[in-house]
């Protein structure tokens, strides 16, 4: 622009520029703006589907809460779950629900139904609390069922090291089952060790252990 040397090759100048590069120009305005009230719209959905995911978790909550579940009410929180697995599927909620989910199997004495559901935790979640909170439920499903075998496999799996203890705890009870009276006093010990470790309270660990022998029970 400096070597024009009048305002009219100056003037001529910009008016060839906006002819060769206006439309773009105008596009990438468009787009930009396009671009910000999409991201707001985006975060818009998103809140308002974590706020339907914590209504639905709540109402749950409330039903499952209750002493005796009447059988529409039942009917109605596998109904929430099922609405929130589906919705929400990527959420704690959805998590926290499958949880649930395998809690009324287990009150219903459908033992294949919670460890379904469970399962589903293990896979799909990922937060590595839940899903070694979900192992740890799975593990006591399966020594309720006689399969100690498959418990110890399943404790095997990747636990978090803030439930360490409860692992060693159940990891023991499999022991218990399998007559292998030498490894549950191992594991038993094991727990009230990392329980003190993470200043944890680990209730009828040591009632265990009494009761395997009080003299071999001795820390």
């Amino acid at each position: 622009m400096a070597e024009l040397r009048t305002e009219e090759e100056q003037l001529e100048a910009i008016k060839r520029w906006w002819k060769e590069n206006g439309k773009s120009l105008i596009a990438g305005v468009v787009i930009a703006a396009a671009g910000v009230l999409g991201w707001n719209a985006w975060k818009d959905y998103q809140a308002n589907q974590a706020e339907a995911a914590s209504m639905r978790y709540q109402q749950l909550i409330s039903i499952v809460g209750q002493n005796e579940l009447a059988a529409d009410n039942r009917s109605r929180a596998q109904e929430l779950i099922g609405e929130i697995t589906d919705n929400h599927g990527d959420t704690l909620y959805a998590d926290l629900a499958g949880l649930i989910e395998a809690r009324l199997a287990v009150s219903d004495n459908d033992r294949a139904a919670a460890q379904a559901a469970l399962g589903d935790v293990i896979e799909n979640t990922p937060r590595e609390y839940i899903r070694s909170l979900a192992r740890l439920r799975l593990a006591r499903l399966q020594l309720a069922t006689d399969d100690p075998e498959a418990a110890l496999a399943t404790l095997d799996e990747e636990i978090t090291s803030s439930l360490e203890a409860q692992r060693a705890d159940i990891r023991g009870d499999a022991y218990l089952k399998l007559e292998r009276d030498e490894d549950a006093r191992d594991a038993y010990r094991q727990a009230m060790a990392l329980a003190e470790e993470h200043n944890q309270p680990l209730y009828g660990v040591q009632l265990k252990l009494d009761n395997l022998g009080t003299q071999e029970a001795t820390l």
